[in-house]
């Protein structure tokens, strides 16, 4: 087994990092959030998700190797190389060795046999392809490529389905900034014809299901994993601190619906201390992923996964 994984009933769950730092503040990424918290929980929010000196938000852009019944799964597939990004110019022209960490991993590109975006965001979908002779192709050639259908629609830069108006320049640039997105991660997928769209839900095999979870976009997803006892949820953005943990209410700026970004939040953060569910973010730090348990009317982590911490 590699050395950052664990195992949950018969599947195996293995983080390959792709880029890890500072992104502007915590107060720029979650703007509902206020200084007094983030400082009573510094003990162990710092240094792994927040750095007090300079308030930076920290998180990791990360792959988590699913497998599962003989297939090898990914969820989720970063930035990306070589991508024009001006929603995020720290990630513009990004040059990463991750396809040799996937490699330390025992995962060539021919191996995967299905690629899991729990949404269309630019750091969820940006390995789904690699240029080539100036071309976008699939970077895993015999993958099946699960994309919500509802971010499909909504991202599609020839359907124009959005529904309000950018609330500031930063959205404007990011929406502008999607439309790059879709064309050099997306669209090539679908050209290739490896695209399957799903809706409501999605039954991968015995141990893993993909459900709806709108909010952040409108076809965020959720990926849950029930293997003998063991349970967990791959949550996308739903989380991306653990200060959210604290406080669902708390929305990241990247999300689209914020009524509904928190609703959805709360609902699984309460299934998940219902169900004892391990709760695996796509952008935490340290271990990356908790066991949550209620605190009270709210919510608190009793535990860190078993991820090494780095």
């Amino acid at each position: 087994m590699p050395a950052d994984s664990i195992s949950l009933g018969d599947v195996e769950i293995t983080r390959v990092v792709e880029w890890s730092g500072p992104i502007r503040t915590a107060r720029f990424i979650l703007p509902e959030s206020d200084e007094e918290t983030w400082r009573r929980n510094q003990e162990w929010l710092a240094p792994d998700f927040w750095t007090a000196a300079d308030d930076a938000y920290r998180c990791r852009i990360q792959t988590w190797v699913l497998r599962s019944e003989g297939r090898t799964i990914l969820v989720d597939t970063g930035v990306g190389n070589d991508r024009e990004r001006p929603q995020v110019p720290q990630f513009a022209g990004l040059q990463t060795d991750y396809l040799a960490r996937l490699r330390e991993a025992g995962v060539a590109p021919e191996d995967v046999d299905l690629v899991v975006n729990t949404h269309i965001h630019y750091d969820h979908v940006g390995w789904n392809t690699e240029l080539r002779d100036g071309e976008w192709v699939p970077t895993f050639p015999n993958a099946t490529y699960l994309i919500p259908r509802a971010d499909n629609r909504y991202f599609d830069p020839d359907g124009a389905h959005r529904t309000r108006g950018p609330r500031d320049d930063h959205e404007r640039i990011r929406w502008e900034g999607s439309k790059l997105v879709f064309n050099d991660s997306i669209a090539p997928i679908h050209r290739a014809g490896q695209a399957v769209l799903w809706e409501d839900t999605h039954r991968i095999d015995g141990n893993l299901l993909l459900e709806a979870a709108p909010g952040h976009t409108p076809g965020s997803s959720v990926l849950t994993l029930r293997s003998g006892t063991d349970r967990a949820v791959f949550v996308g953005d739903m989380l991306h601190s653990p200060v959210q943990v604290l406080e669902p209410g708390w929305n990241s700026c990247f999300c689209d619906d914020l009524q509904l970004a928190a609703k959805t939040r709360r609902a699984y953060l309460s299934r998940a201390a219902e169900l004892r569910e391990l709760v695996i973010p796509a952008h935490w730090p340290g271990h990356g992923a908790g066991e949550i348990r209620r605190d009270g009317d709210g919510f608190a982590i009793s535990a860190w996964s078993a991820f090494l911490r780095r």
